[in-house]
């Protein structure tokens, strides 16, 4: 439909006695400097259009001249030009639409609307929400992943590649201290490797399976709308989930992600939760691994986290001013996840993610091997053995949090060891599991929070959190001991 709009009578009379008053005044016309067409004066000046009458003040008379002319058509119309106008141009809109859109009824009683509501709807979603994390966290990443793939490969790693290369290392290196760079106990082999190979790798692995499968069915962003009324109890709007559940994949990845959140106050809560209460997939897929066997210690440690989490978010919540940011977000179709895209996304975030941290397991191998050499880890780790005393725990612990700066993963594949060993019990395991995920961020995780939220704010996160993640190991362990909990 290309016809012009055509307006009450009265207006299209005006209109049509102002294009004949524009044409008779010819260049003594002061509105010549406009390019527009007589028409479309007429009804500006029929609407007052201020840049019109402010042109029209040059001139006296010609003014007087519009002034009378709008004068007549309003009081043939006998209501305001302006309202006449807008409500004629809405019923032609109003017509293009009903002859150019075509309005379809929605399946309202689908199977996937139904599967929408009962995930946005807390009532139901929350039982769905514990479905995923027992089948997908637990049993696929905790059970399958940190279990029987972890078992299998770290088997290999012990019973054939370690003892081969302290072997070789032994006879074709004669200095001892290269040697324990290379292999022995802390070797970039036998240790980093291992270690990014053997523990971290499959872990990652099942989880960013997991994590894809989610991701392409479209359930992810309806877990965000559900949890969004929660998460605004801790200063978030349900945007922040995204980078949350991330941050159980890679908090380093996760903290980035935080600059997508719409306020600095959301940005600074998320970063301190993901700094102190929410583990990486590695941290938390080992720790799976070892509290696996004893069910009633892993529900132990993942309530004492999230109860931390919700915690430590509402005090920030209430501590740092501002306020929580609006909250609109895209709602995919529900969908069954394509094999390929699965494959695709899987493949790609773990060679992102095992090329970042082997490096990284390598270096951190390396300063081990420096720490021990110069003997400054000693006196650090010493430094750590009273609070790991206090905290109900065997000296020998004291090395895994220090390990756990370099990369959190790197501590609990530590802790990993002493429970193959048989050195904890499992009231020591949730413990030191406990105040792992609440210690000190990685290296490079506490890079990123340098340069997304400056150097002062995270000197004073980092301020907090070591002192608050011995303490809750403290007093957990008193907690224990004088209510007689064995786990």
């Amino acid at each position: 439909m290309n016809s012009p709009i055509i307006y009450p009578e009265p207006i299209e009379q005006a209109i049509e006695s102002i294009e004949s008053w524009l044409d008779s005044l010819g260049q003594k016309n002061v509105l010549k400097s406009y390019s527009l067409s007589p028409r479309s004066l007429a009804l500006l000046l029929l609407q007052k259009d201020p840049a019109i009458w402010r042109t029209l003040a040059q001139d006296f008379h010609q003014q007087q001249e519009a002034e009378i002319l709008l004068t007549v058509a309003e009081n043939q119309l006998e209501y305001p030009l302006d309202l006449a106008i807008a409500e004629t141009r809405q019923k032609q809109a109003r017509n293009l639409e009903a002859h150019t859109i075509k309005a379809t009824k929605p399946a309202t009683n689908s199977i996937t609307e139904i599967l929408h509501q009962l995930m946005v709807n807390p009532l139901t979603g929350f039982p769905i929400l514990m479905l995923v994390l027992y089948f997908g966290v637990y049993k696929f990443v905790g059970e399958f992943g940190a279990g029987e793939l972890v078992d299998r490969i770290e088997g290999f790693f012990e019973g054939q590649i370690n003892p081969i290369v302290n072997h070789i290392v032994a006879q074709i290196i004669p200095w001892q201290p290269i040697q324990d760079l290379i292999g022995n106990d802390y070797g970039i082999i036998t240790l980093g490797i291992r270690y990014a190979t053997a523990i971290v790798l499959p872990i990652v692995a099942t989880y960013f399976l997991m994590f894809s499968f989610l991701e392409d069915s479209g359930y992810l962003p309806r877990m965000s709308l559900m949890l969004d009324r929660l998460f605004k109890t801790i200063g978030l709007s349900g945007r922040a989930v995204i980078p949350m559940v991330l941050g159980l994949g890679c908090d380093t990845m996760a903290t980035m992600v935080t600059r997508t959140l719409e306020t600095k106050r959301e940005r600074l809560i998320a970063t301190f939760l993901l700094a102190i209460a929410v583990p990486c997939a590695a941290q938390w897929g080992v720790i799976l691994g070892l509290l696996a066997q004893k069910p009633t210690a892993l529900v132990v440690w993942g309530g004492i986290i999230f109860v931390l989490f919700l915690a430590i978010g509402f005090l920030s919540a209430k501590l740092f001013p501002g306020q929580t940011g609006s909250f609109y977000l895209e709602i995919p179709p529900l969908r069954v996840p394509k094999l390929t895209n699965i494959l695709t996304k899987t493949w790609i975030r773990i060679k992102w993610y095992f090329w970042e941290i082997l490096p990284l397991f390598i270096w951190a191998s390396v300063l081990i091997w420096l720490g021990k050499l110069t003997g400054l880890f000693d006196l650090i780790v010493r430094a750590i053995e009273p609070f790991a005393l206090a905290m109900g725990m065997p000296a020998a612990t004291a090395p895994v949090f220090l390990y756990g700066f370099f990369r959190r993963d790197y501590g609990a594949a530590g802790l990993f060891d002493m429970q193959q060993q048989g050195s904890l019990t499992g009231n020591q395991l949730v413990i030191a599991a406990i105040v792992l995920t609440l210690f000190l961020p990685c290296i490079a995780q506490l890079q990123i929070m340098i340069k997304e939220r400056g150097l002062k704010t995270t000197i004073a996160m980092i301020a907090f959190i070591i002192p608050f993640a011995f303490l809750v190991g403290y007093c957990i362990n008193l907690s224990f001991n004088l209510l007689g909990v064995s786990l």
